[in-house]
């Protein structure tokens, strides 16, 4: 390849050329197709043939709308070495390089012009936005000079799959288990030391047998692709746990690699997910394409801002030097342009197709679909819309609550399952009128889109907020030590300390906490829809009323397997295999209340008296008990029938069962809650509990 050299600036620049077989998206093991291909951004290993030999190389790529020239910036030890991307193709600056390996590091300059919505500065190194992996280290300290210690860095993404195969688990057969890479494992004795907090500690033998013990069916990740701790965070000493402040979308997070044996990050990433498909178990990502790290208009220039500023971001129309900030985090990603939206696509492919991962929740989904075409490009991209989809259904802007507002193919995070079974069983502010909506999987949310009760992702709690044990033991949150004097996370929490803040050895107070945390748990898998546990509240973890954790880093928000409660764990492991038994708690289409063909309501509504309820019971009748039958899906082998009762109260009742004799096998509040006894006429209901029957 020619090169060709000039002065710039008084400095020497190395200009290369463009290659008319260069072309983005070819393997590393074969030659190149012969067309002139560019994608929006990023790097490619390619082969050119010449004679029988292959010779390797590299075709940059990088989308920029408004940038006059672009520099390629590639390390080499001490020193530089700066190349011209000598052409521009549909607003693509691209440009091969030959005999580029795997291991090179590399940044971009882009040169544009100095106007309102531009934050040009070609004295800044960029990070590639198409970058699988990041090397370095970012510091704040750099941020006022060319480097932040960041840089791209090619890779050879070949990867020995051997027999790896998705478990393709319909929704309806799903148990979501929202889990922090880190904090899962970092305390965990039975994962070896250098595997701690790592991808391949969550793939180890202990942690395996963890999940598959609790028969949960998809890990849902936090957070993964390369992130930033926020300035404010670093000057104080603590750092972005959760990971929702992105930097580079198709980069695996590096500080969660354990490198055994000079594993890559992407290599490590892969055998995770290739570990867990082997146990039958998803892996599904929390992804973050709302906001990035850049911040505000104060923040710092890694990526997105000085490549295209006002491409990559929502600007304000009267003020194009600040951004729309719908996300409450600084900024909007503006999924409205196609070239970022390409970008985004394209993120989401390369993790299907060559991460192996197998759906996607996304953050403040709302912002996503403002003004964008994001809805209709998944739904009729070929690979993306046989993948699982949630959606976290709002943002902070204006209309920006969602809930039940996405097609067909998509699953949302039902946040008014949350608050009424919270609002149910801890504050009495509902009645069971509002439970019995949840508990049918929230038709008056979903039904009128088309969609299934698996539309509902039902969840009581998640990272962002208290855990199970602190829901029953905090009337207050207690942030003190996310250093804010406890401004911030959510004050309207739905919880009861049970008669006493945080930690307790009243055995009334113990007793009540022990019944909830059933109860809810119990709650949550016999709901329609998709249940998504928590990791760690099987375990009875705590964060001492910490309910924004979001950073804190150490043993606040890590796994305390010492202390873990076993006898929880067992509990909830238990009320898993019940549903995955019986069909009719994970039902394909809406209750209705209807007679099917064998003369049996698919559901049934049950007073404490023993008759079904009417109108006025449910206005004015007892306010903290019911029941409910579920008959077997029609076709099914199963034919059982299913009788839950539950009571709230604080005081025992005795609940007229249905006529025949029925079969008891689980009673929340018992020592043994899955022995098995024989129950006909009168069923005794305790305080606070739920007791799940059968009847063939």
């Amino acid at each position: 390849m020619p090169h060709m050299h000039n002065k710039i600036n008084n400095q020497p620049r190395t200009v290369i050329m463009a290659d008319t077989k260069a072309t983005f998206r070819v393997s590393f093991q074969r030659p190149i197709q012969d067309n002139n291909r560019y994608r929006a951004g990023g790097n490619n290993i390619i082969q050119l043939r010449r004679g029988k030999e292959f010779r390797v190389g590299v075709n940059f790529a990088l989308f920029s709308a408004h940038a006059e020239r672009v520099e390629l910036c590639l390390d080499e030890g001490e020193s530089q070495r700066m190349l011209s991307l000598p052409r521009c193709t549909d607003q693509v600056w691209h440009g091969y390089l030959p005999d580029a390996t795997p291991g090179l590091c590399y940044a971009f300059r882009v040169y544009g012009p100095a106007s309102p919505g531009h934050r040009f500065d070609p004295t800044r190194l960029l990070i590639d936005p198409y970058a699988r992996e990041l090397t370095g280290v970012f510091s704040y300290e750099h941020t006022s000079s060319a480097t932040n210690g960041l840089k791209s860095c090619v890779v050879d993404e070949a990867f020995d799959w051997g027999d790896d195969c998705p478990p393709d688990t319909p929704w309806s057969e799903s148990i979501l288990y929202e889990i922090h890479v880190k904090g899962a494992t970092r305390k965990h004795p039975g994962v070896p030391e250098k595997l701690r907090g790592s991808y391949a500690g969550l793939a180890s033998k202990a942690m395996l047998e963890h999940f598959k013990r609790l028969g949960i069916t998809a890990v849902n990740l936090l957070p993964v692709h390369c992130f930033l701790d926020e300035e404010r965070l670093v000057r104080s000493g603590r750092a972005n746990y959760w990971g929702y402040n992105t930097l580079a979308f198709f980069a695996p997070e590096p500080r969660y690699a354990a490198r055994i044996n000079g594993q890559s990050v992407i290599d490590e990433f892969r055998a995770m997910v290739r570990s867990l498909h082997a146990e039958g178990i998803e892996v599904i990502l929390d992804v973050v394409f709302n906001h990035t790290a850049e911040t505000d208009e104060k923040g710092p220039t890694i990526s997105f801002r000085g490549i295209d500023n006002a491409s990559y971001y929502r600007l304000p129309a009267n003020n194009p030097s600040l951004y729309e900030n719908y996300t409450g985090c600084g900024n909007t990603f503006n999924l409205a342009h196609p070239r970022v939206l390409q970008l985004v696509m394209d993120a989401l492919r390369y993790w299907v197709s060559e991460m192996h991962v197998d759906g996607f929740r996304f953050d403040l989904a709302a912002t996503l679909t403002r003004e964008s075409g994001f809805l209709a490009a998944i739904r009729q991209d070929p690979l993306l819309s046989r993948v699982k989809l949630i959606a976290e259904p709002w943002d902070l802007g204006p209309d920006g609550y969602h809930l039940g507002r996405f097609p067909p193919g998509w699953n949302e995070w039902n946040d008014r399952f949350r608050d009424d079974v919270r609002a149910f069983w801890l504050t009495g502010d509902i009645r069971p009128a509002a439970l019995a909506q949840r508990l049918a999987g929230s038709s008056e949310i979903f039904r009128s889109s088309g969609r299934a009760p698996q539309a509902s992702i039902n969840f009581i709690t998640a990272h962002d907020g208290f855990t199970l044990r602190d829901l029953v033991s905090y009337q207050h949150k207690h942030n003190e030590l996310n250093g804010e004097n406890n401004r911030d996370g959510h004050g309207h929490n739905l919880s009861w300390n049970c008669g006493a803040e945080g930690e307790s050895h009243d055995p009334m107070v113990l007793k009540n906490r022990h019944n909830l945390q059933r109860a809810l748990l119990a709650t949550l898998f016999l709901t329609q829809g998709v249940p998504m546990l928590q990791g760690g509240d099987e375990l009875g973890r705590t964060q001492a009323g910490n309910n924004n954790a979001y950073c804190q880093d150490n043993v606040l928000t890590w796994f305390d397997w010492q202390h873990a409660d076993n006898e929880l764990l067992d509990f909830t492991a238990g009320l898993i295999d019940l549903r995955r038994r019986f069909p009719q708690l994970r039902r394909i289409d809406w209750l209705t209340g209807n007679f099917n063909a064998q003369g049996q309501r698919d559901i049934t509504w049950w007073h404490p008296d023993g008759r079904e309820m009417s109108v006025n019971d449910w206005n004015l009748g007892q306010p903290g008990a019911l029941g409910f039958t579920l008959s077997a899906p029609e076709n099914m082998a199963n034919s059982q029938t299913l009788l839950v009762l539950i009571n709230r109260d604080p005081h025992g009742l005795n609940f007229m069962l249905p006529a025949g004799a029925w079969q008891q096998l689980c009673d929340t509040s018992a020592n043994e809650p899955f022995a098995l006894l024989q129950r006909q006429d009168t069923q005794p209901l305790p305080a606070r509990s739920v007791q799940i029957l059968s009847q063939d």
